[in-house]
């Protein structure tokens, strides 16, 4: 894990009004094997189906090349010449912003024809040191890049917008010449300085939202905005079942108590040893939120306490099919969901004593054996959430 910085990464768009597809195209890849974050916005000409093939083009290619490693003018010129150009205007049909961030602590950025990007740090504007690129070959000769390269820390965000935000406003009384890339610096100065824990994709949601307000909710250009926030990473521990061996009951309580984060406990025998080993309480509650599940219960220094495998089998299920249109209730379940997607680090404690009430072969297939619903879980968290998971098993 990247010396203890989270790279929380997050991309909002509005499409050009009328168009059901987005020209404006983001693309990111973390590459463990290395420790690299790679993120690609490209605005392809004009909206619509067309732009988005073409800065579909441009944000795959961006992306392959710069995992690659290829140098900056290489990258630019394999992408121009693979681009088609604007009989009229003369240009290429679409621009990119190239963000690789390194495990030892640099960042690179290659942009071409976007709006230079934002870089805050102490919730102030930074200047990287800008360089300009000047392309060389028969073809691209005179086309300029600008590129950048620094030590990032705690803390910093890194904030790409397209045309679309800059713009936006344009031909109004309040903006005549658009929005301007300054005052969106401004406005995430602002937001930053209200709120400085402000997640990357609320960021980015309330600069395109702010954008589409300029434009009276009529986007007249696809909208972006994407927000890279290096931070601390959100912790979160989940601990079920009982240890194999009853002596191991201390250390398992232990361990809940020394986490530095969020605790979930799920199952009533795991809440029950953790409380005895601790000397706490357990309150419980009645409100059946979740027809399908008991309650929650509360007990001092655990933030949620859930009853087990159904309610990790139906968090399973809820984060198999988790969508931009899921919408999430206040059930036991839809509580884990929550947690877990604000979370960037979750690590799960696995008891490994069979359960004689799950031991009856009339009860329902859905109760499987604890292990298998946790490593589905945890599975689904790495690939489909790009969260970083540990399994340990007591």
């Amino acid at each position: 894990m990247e010396n203890n910085v989270y790279i929380e990464v997050s991309c909002q768009q509005i499409h050009h009004e009328g168009e059901r597809i987005c020209g404006d195209v983001f693309l990111s890849r973390k590459i463990k094997e290395e420790g690299r974050t790679i993120a690609v916005l490209s605005d392809g000409m004009g909206h619509g189906v067309k732009a988005n093939v073409l800065a579909t083009l441009t944000a795959t290619m961006a992306l392959n090349f710069t995992i690659e490693h290829k140098d900056v003018d290489v990258i630019a010129e394999l992408i121009m010449n693979t681009l088609p150009v604007c009989s009229e205007r003369k240009i290429s049909y679409s621009t990119f912003s190239i963000v690789d961030i390194l495990l030892d602590d640099t960042t690179k950025i290659l942009e071409y024809d976007n709006p230079q990007c934002i870089v805050l740090r102490a919730n102030a504007p930074f200047q990287p040191n800008w360089n300009c690129v000047i392309l060389q070959s028969e073809k691209n000769a005179g086309k300029e890049l600008m590129t950048c390269q620094f030590y990032h820390q705690k803390e910093d965000r890194i904030i790409l917008i397209s045309d679309g935000v800059a713009q936006s406003g344009m031909g109004t009384e309040k903006y005549p010449f658009g929005w301007g890339r300054d005052n969106v610096q401004d406005f995430v100065v602002q937001l930053v300085n209200n709120d400085p824990q402000i997640s990357a994709a609320t960021l980015a949601t309330k600069v395109v939202n702010y954008a589409h307000i300029n434009d009276g909710y009529r986007s007249k250009d696809d909208t972006s905005c994407a927000v890279i926030y290096f931070r601390e990473p959100r912790k979160l521990l989940i601990c079920t079942g009982p240890p194999f061996d009853e002596n191991k009951d201390k250390e398992y309580a232990e361990a809940v108590k020394n986490f530095q984060g969020k605790k979930i406990l799920c199952g009533a025998t795991t809440a029950d040893i953790i409380a005895r080993e601790l000397g706490v309480e357990i309150t419980d509650s009645f409100e059946f939120e979740d027809p399908d599940l008991p309650p929650i219960s509360f007990m001092p220094g655990v933030d949620l306490v859930t009853e087990g495998i159904l309610t990790l089998g139906k968090v399973n299920q809820i984060l198999l099919n988790y969508g931009l249109n899921t919408r999430l209730g206040n059930g036991p379940a839809d509580k884990i969901i929550k947690m877990l997607l604000e979370s960037d680090e979750i690590y799960f404690i696995i008891g490994t004593r069979i359960n004689i009430a799950h031991q009856d072969p009339s009860l329902p297939v859905e109760l499987e054996i604890r292990r298998t619903v946790v490593k589905r879980i945890a599975q689904l968290l790495e690939e489909k959430y790009l969260k970083e998971v540990k399994l340990s098993f007591i």
